[in-house]
């Protein structure tokens, strides 16, 4: 091998080797985020590297009650004003979507709460590396499995479920622990100007919002690559 062809093989590795930071804010009850996430999972599994995705609170309606006295077609209409025909029409539509990527959406047994303490428990796994565990496990439990996300002792039954430490968890969430950083996280969301997720922050330079196709994912961090390739050949 000449000289030329073991740098840009050392390169390459150093490029790629070292995994691209993935921030994402999303919210517990957001269908787009699931439907975002599954698309985020295979573009980056398109991907020459590898990423390190960090997950971010952002709550898109911290005034809803714990226990909401409705159905999400009931909050739907409140919160947005729109008819029943209309909130049937979208979550037709967007359980559609989501049976596109292999999520089955059961808007019937959905349970509309507050999603502070969800976002909580999520800080409480990253800081256990357990994070994307219990991102995945929550949002199967409030789309999938029409499971309670708002409440302390719910909630520790999922963590239980990945392998934490349940008396623990209760112990963290009822102190509010991790309130802080999730204020943090919403307080970054509005630095940056996010105003609705799913919204992928790549590497601190590209701005994704939405599910997108996951080919726009691929792109996004393939681009990471060649830019660190340049750096290293200048």
């Amino acid at each position: 091998m000449s000289t030329t062809e073991a740098t840009e093989s050392t390169t390459t590795a150093l490029t790629s080797d070292f995994p691209v930071k993935v921030d994402i804010w999303s919210d517990v009850q957001c269908p787009w985020c699931y439907i975002g996430k599954r698309k985020f999972e295979a573009g980056a599994a398109e991907f020459a590297g590898s990423v390190d995705v960090e997950y971010h609170s952002y709550e898109l309606s911290p005034d809803t009650p714990v226990d909401f006295d409705g159905t999400p077609s009931d909050y739907l209409s409140q919160k947005k004003g729109m008819t029943p025909g209309q909130v049937a029409e979208m979550l037709e539509r967007v359980t559609g979507i989501a049976e596109s990527v292999g999520l089955h959406y059961d808007y019937d047994s959905v349970h509309q709460t507050n999603t502070v303490i969800a976002h909580e428990l999520l800080h409480y796994a990253k800081a256990h590396d357990r994070q994307l565990d219990m991102k995945e496990r929550l949002l199967k439990a409030y789309f999938v499995e029409g499971l309670h996300v708002g409440r302390i002792e719910d909630l520790a039954d999922l963590a239980a479920e990945i392998g934490l430490d349940r008396a623990d968890v209760v112990r963290a969430l009822t102190a509010n622990e991790f309130l802080a950083d999730v204020k943090a996280d919403v307080a970054l969301a509005n630095e940056y100007g996010i105003q609705g997720v799913p919204f992928f922050v790549i590497e601190g330079k590209y701005g994704i919002s939405g599910a997108q196709d996951p080919a726009t994912f691929t792109q996004a961090l393939n681009q990471i690559l060649t830019e660190r390739s340049e750096e290293k050949i200048a």
